[in-house]
């Protein structure tokens, strides 16, 4: 769970988490929450907590959660956002698509199944979202409902493979780690998850959406000309 000023939802999105019976080990990575976060995740069982003093951005929280996650054995990483944004109920269904070896990735979307609006994503989030992924799709070569989604199931095998260290700090690491998996040939599966926006899910403002926007534009356009081997680079490395 990569939290920031989470305190109002983490005890209910934690509680369900270990309600499905499959998690053995929640970790809570802060990234310089200025609430309660820290010291309500300190109380929780099975729970590993680290803190970022200073906040250092999305993506390097996510990038701590994923090497305390293999450090501490896991087989099968979930992330997700501990705003509640998300139900922990898919857990179970996520963790089989994994273990039975059919993928090792799988996305819980908000766009599948159509109900993204009606749970209260804002309309221009939803059509930021959908043109995106649409672009996103053209470059990459791919077929996903959303590349933004902060649900996600990895193998360990996988998550060892992607030069996480290589992308971004902040939001887009989304993105980037989405098409490093497509690049290196793995098949993504998506299962439909409800959504629930309310004012203690986190969501970030106009400009910076834009920003991310654009990042995932940058994305997409490197992996193409990574691709037709015009350029070199890091995210998208040859022959590893």
């Amino acid at each position: 769970m990569p939290a920031y000023n989470a305190a109002k939802t983490l005890r209910q999105t934690h509680a369900d988490t270990l309600a499905q019976g499959c998690v053995d080990v929640v970790i809570v990575v802060d990234d310089g929450s200025n609430d309660e976060t820290v010291s309500i995740a300190k109380t929780l069982p099975r729970t590993v907590v680290h803190i970022h003093p200073t906040n250092r951005g999305y993506g390097a929280n996510q990038k701590t959660c994923y090497r305390l996650a293999l450090e501490t054995g896991g087989d099968i990483i979930i992330m997700v956002h501990p705003d509640y944004q998300y139900t922990p109920k898919l857990i179970p269904a996520m963790v089989s698509m994994v273990d039975n070896g059919l993928y090792s990735c799988v996305l819980g979307s908000r766009i599948l199944g159509g109900y993204a609006v009606k749970g209260g994503m804002p309309l221009w989030k939803y059509i930021a979202n959908r043109g995106l992924t649409l672009l996103e799709n053209m470059l990459i070569g791919a077929k996903l409902s959303e590349y933004h989604t902060g649900y996600r199931a990895f193998s360990r095998k996988l998550l060892e493979r992607l030069p996480l260290e290589s992308n971004s700090d902040d939001f887009v690491f989304d993105n980037q780690i989405l098409a490093q998996i497509i690049w290196f040939g793995y098949a993504i599966a998506e299962i439909t998850c409800p959504t629930n926006y309310f004012p203690e899910a986190s969501s970030i403002n106009f400009w910076r959406s834009f920003k991310y926007g654009l990042g995932c534009l940058l994305t997409g356009i490197t992996f193409r000309l990574a691709k037709m081997k015009v350029i070199n680079s890091q995210l998208f490395p040859r022959n590893v």
